[in-house]
Formats: structure tokens, C-alpha cells, sequence
């Protein structure tokens, strides 16, 4: 145990190195939007990359100068683990904001490894939420009034984490957001469900949120030596239209592992595959703004 957090010590220190050095050579800062722009990243269907493409866009928005916020609205807490903010039981989280009523900035806190990221963070007790949310007044706002009552204009964007389903969490985000981020993963039976997604999206944009929009799908877990990866963009592709990013989100085991050391891929191996692309998308994202 000892030797495995040396080496994570070691890990940590490299990756903070190469950040640093890799900033240098950027491009100092990327357009920013007029105003906030609060995107809502969702997919009921489990393992297409909601959580790792959050975590990481987020990351990289913010190492390229924008004020970033991270919610993490999955009760499993994979956000908040990869932006190496705490979230054990006793730390007040999201579930206080929809279920007791604290404000959010009460919550929100900075992510410790990359300047103007933060994040308001889950835990465990977001479990229950779902059902807790069930006699609340105005459940299925309850995200959306406490980001109005924040002061959300001194960020430049605003990513709402979902768990895998479409229960009040997810409808809560849908009502919270004013775009919503698709990833859809290159793989068979990716468009399986989406099309109850999209009739979601549109009960919530008819009843609760006229605002909302698909403003971006992401395409995910790309693996380049199979025909059937380029089948299901080129699948994609044609049926969304411009609302695709070009940038397609390859297979990395570097972006896997980051998260088992408190970070984004964007400071775990900057110069990894993963985190080019993840940094392509965002620069996508940034300079194209919403294209509604």
C-alpha cells in the first residue's frame, strides 16, 4: 500500500510537470461565451463516457481560461472522485441543495488540481434523492431554482453531470440546463434508447423548460480498427447533423485510470490520446459556441 502511493505521489507530481509545460505551448485562452452557458451532459444508457467527457471538457475549458462549475448529480460520485474533491457523507453536497434547500454556493467548491474549476459535489445520500424528490413541491425544478438564485454569471459554463437514467436527477438536470450534451458511444446499439431520451427532451422543453436544446453530440469510445466504429458515426453523423462535434473521443486506458488518482486525464497525461481529443472537443465546444 505504501509503495502504490508513492507511486501515485510520483504520478501526480509528473503529470503536474507535463501540465505545466504542455500550457506553455498552448494557445493562452479560448474565446468565452457572452454569458453562461449551462449544458446538461446526458445519456440513460450506463458506460458511453457521461461522467469521464464532464470531467474532462470541464477540465479542459478551464485550462484554457474559462470559469468552469462542475454539478455532479450522479449519486455515485465518479465527477467529484476525478476532480479530487471530497465527498464522503458528512460534506454538504447536491443532495442538500434538492432536498434540504441550501444554496449552492454554500456547496461549491474548487477542484485542487487545475485554477478556475469547481464543483458541487454528490454523495452517497444522493441515492435516495430520487424518491425523497417524489414529495417535494416543483420536484422536477428544484436544480433549476437554486442555479437561479446563484450567481452563475461568474462562470462561463456550467456542467451538469447525469446518473444513468431518466428518473427526477435527470429531469432535474433537463430542467436545469439550457443545452443539452449527448455522447453517444461508438459502439453496436448505440442509438438503442436514444430515441426515449430525445422524446424526454422534448416533454420537458414542451412542459418545463422551453429553452432547452441539443446543442452537442459527443461520439465517444472510438476505436479506429473496426469498421463498425465509423459505421455508427457515419450513422450518427447523418441523423444529428451539425450538432456533431468532429473531434470523436478514441478508446484510452489513460483515461480510464486518471480517475483512480483523484484527476482528469488532462492533468494525469496530458500528452495521452484521450486527452487530446477530450481538448479538441472542448476547443470545438469554445469556438463554435452554441450553434442554435
Amino acid at each position: 500500500m505504501r509503495e502504490a502511493l508513492k507511486d501515485a505521489k510520483v504520478s501526480h507530481e509528473t503529470a503536474v510537470t507535463a501540465l505545466k509545460a504542455m500550457s506553455g505551448r498552448r494557445e493562452r485562452e479560448w474565446p468565452r461565451p457572452d454569458r453562461c452557458r449551462i449544458i446538461t451532459i446526458a445519456n440513460q444508457k450506463g458506460g458511453v463516457g457521461k461522467t469521464t467527457s464532464s470531467v474532462n471538457l470541464a477540465a479542459s475549458l478551464a485550462m484554457h481560461g474559462a470559469q468552469v462549475l462542475v454539478v455532479d448529480l450522479d449519486p455515485q460520485g465518479n465527477a467529484s472522485t476525478a476532480l479530487g474533491v471530497e465527498h464522503h457523507a458528512e460534506i454538504p453536497s447536491i443532495y442538500d441543495v434538492l432536498i434540504e434547500d441550501m444554496a449552492l454556493a454554500d456547496i461549491v467548491v474548487a477542484a485542487p488540481e487545475i485554477p478556475n474549476l469547481y464543483c458541487a459535489p454528490a454523495t452517497l445520500n444522493l441515492a435516495g434523492a430520487e424518491i425523497e424528490l417524489v414529495s417535494k413541491v416543483a420536484r422536477e425544478s428544484r436544480l433549476r431554482r437554486a442555479l437561479d438564485a446563484y450567481d452563475t454569471d461568474k462562470f462561463d459554463y456550467v456542467l451538469i453531470d447525469c446518473p444513468p437514467s431518466l428518473g427526477l436527477l435527470t429531469v432535474n438536470a433537463l430542467v436545469g440546463g439550457d443545452e443539452l450534451l449527448i455522447p453517444i458511444q461508438c459502439e453496436y446499439y448505440a442509438l438503442e434508447g436514444l430515441g426515449q431520451l430525445i422524446r424526454t427532451v422534448d416533454l420537458v422543453k414542451a412542459h418545463l423548460n422551453q429553452k432547452l436544446w441539443v446543442s452537442t453530440i459527443l461520439l465517444t469510445m472510438y476505436d479506429a480498427r473496426t469498421r463498425l466504429a465509423a459505421q455508427v458515426a457515419e450513422d450518427v453523423r447523418s441523423h444529428f447533423g451539425d450538432v456533431v462535434l468532429n473531434t470523436v473521443i478514441p478508446r484510452s486506458v489513460r483515461v480510464s485510470e486518471a480517475p483512480s488518482y483523484g484527476q482528469s486525464v488532462m492533468t494525469y497525461d496530458p500528452g495521452s490520446s484521450g486527452a487530446l481529443a477530450y481538448s479538441e472537443a472542448a476547443s470545438e465546444m469554445a469556438h463554435g459556441g452554441a450553434r442554435k
